[in-house]
């Protein structure tokens, strides 16, 4: 019997429309070795690793009626070239051309008829340098353990390790008839199944993700964070189209570590406090009443202890009053610090250095549970999503060129006109800042304002 998707993966189907689309992405940029690294090279490499990724090689099918969730078959046609593609920059190509092509990208769905998931080589970068856009379908993220494309394609050394591909063939492809059986089945099993697939054939999906990360303590935590709607923003408007505008900000672990060592708190802390500042400026910018207690409320998941291990998210979303109000960069910093310390003492979160552990490079896969998590709250909650992930701060490699940025590419929710990406690797602390185009014709700006934000902060370390 095929694998059915869970109720959780189904809804992120089924919330998809056309103003959202529901993948999440990253953008790495390699340096070029001697040796090349070109489409032929990445092919050969995806072509070797898929096997750790087995669901990269199978599709959606829904089962007629929709009388049960949707399951995943083999797909008996599947081509990697469909999947793996290229595409060039006039030379030489800066960062501002890379940043609007991710934005074309990433507006464009994911071909449900096919498996969830594309990648780009991007050619024609300026300083011999090559970039790799990845996008998967949230409904493929199924958990913290779950792995990523982007993943299983890097290696530790520039030598890549070798991998025994096992000869796939792909089962055959279950009739209408067989899939209505199998839903039969399931539903004599677990009746009270029928309901909730009836109501996601409705499209009444937010309550049925609200539904599934009440489980979890997610909705839980955020009503105890805050019992109050969010308050007004810009951050919160009716988006109307796909089409999207992509920013990064950099910064090095370092300095980010002497202003929590200056100050206290935790590097999660200074990147909250060096955002508030950010959006503070960005709202002045744009001519918005800024008073000492204004406030942007943000969504900030965070990987925790489950009681169980077998419940496969492992992430929460906890709300944090950012306070832009506030003028002084220290005292920005000592209040997020004091939000963030509760969720510390519930003695639930998981430390930084365990997050890495989890499954090797596990940035792509937990951007993806926190913008599930995003998914599952309503607008009146929280203004942005910012997931801030760890990294490995060791050199990572793709067919023997060395990996020397990475910046996340986390998707919009419902009406949020702004998501937040941070991940830290081999010593920096790369921001990617997706925004709708209309609402964020200015992103570029804000995302200036964040590196401006810690520079403020760095000088509050060294003056101390």
């Amino acid at each position: 019997m095929p694998d059915r998707l869970s109720a959780l993966d189904a809804s992120f189907l089924y919330l998809e429309d056309s103003t959202t689309p529901m993948h999440v992405g990253g953008v790495a940029v390699f340096r070029r070795p001697k040796a090349g690294f070109d489409y032929d090279k990445l092919v050969d490499l995806i072509e070797q690793r898929l096997s750790l990724v087995p669901r990269y090689r199978q599709k959606v099918v829904h089962v007629p009626g929709r009388i049960a969730r949707p399951v995943w078959i083999d797909d008996p046609d599947f081509d990697v070239t469909y999947h793996v593609r290229r595409s060039a920059l006039p030379k030489p190509g800066n960062d501002t051309q890379l940043h609007d092509l991710v934005a074309r990208l990433m507006s464009r769905p994911l071909d449900h008829s096919r498996p969830l998931w594309e990648i780009y080589l991007v050619e024609g970068l300026a300083k011999n340098q090559t970039a790799v856009i990845t996008k998967t379908h949230q409904a493929m993220i199924d958990g913290i353990a779950s792995l990523e494309i982007g993943q299983v394609m890097l290696d530790v050394s520039p030598s890549p390790r070798t991998n025994v591909e096992n000869l796939w063939m792909p089962q055959p492809e279950p009739s209408s008839l067989q899939l209505v059986a199998d839903a039969v089945t399931d539903i004599v099993q677990r009746p009270g199944e029928l309901v909730e697939n009836v109501r996601s054939a409705a499209l009444d999906t937010v309550a049925t993700v609200e539904k599934v990360f009440n489980a979890f303590g997610a909705v839980a935590a955020a009503v105890r964070t805050a019992a109050t709607p969010a308050p007004g923003s810009p951050l919160n408007v009716r988006i109307t189209s796909p089409q999207r505008r992509f920013a990064v900000a950099r910064a090095q672990l370092d300095d980010l570590r002497s202003v929590r060592k200056a100050h206290g708190g935790t590097v999660n802390d200074v990147v909250l406090a060096a955002l508030s500042g950010a959006l503070r400026n960005w709202l002045l910018s744009r001519g918005e009443n800024v008073t000492g207690s204004t406030t942007i409320r943000a969504m900030a998941p965070l990987s925790v202890r489950d009681a169980d291990p077998d419940s496969g998210n492992n992430v929460s979303a906890y709300l944090v009053d950012l306070p832009v109000g506030e003028p002084n960069p220290v005292v920005r910093l000592h209040h997020v610090s004091h939000a963030m310390r509760a969720h510390k003492e519930s003695g639930q979160s998981v430390a930084a250095d365990a997050l890495v552990k989890v499954s090797g490079f596990a940035p792509p896969t937990l951007h993806a549970l926190g913008a599930r998590a995003a998914s599952s709250f309503s607008r009146r909650l929280f203004n942005v999503i910012v997931t801030n992930v760890p990294g490995p701060q060791v050199p990572l490699y793709a067919a023997g060129a060395r990996m020397t940025e990475i910046f996340p590419v986390v998707p919009l929710a419902k009406n949020q006109a702004l998501a937040i990406g941070v991940t830290s690797y081999d010593g920096g602390v790369y921001f990617g800042l997706n925004g709708d185009r209309d609402a964020m014709s200015d992103v570029d700006v804000l995302a200036t304002m964040v590196e401006e934000s810690v520079e403020e902060l760095m000088g509050t370390a060294s003056g101390s």
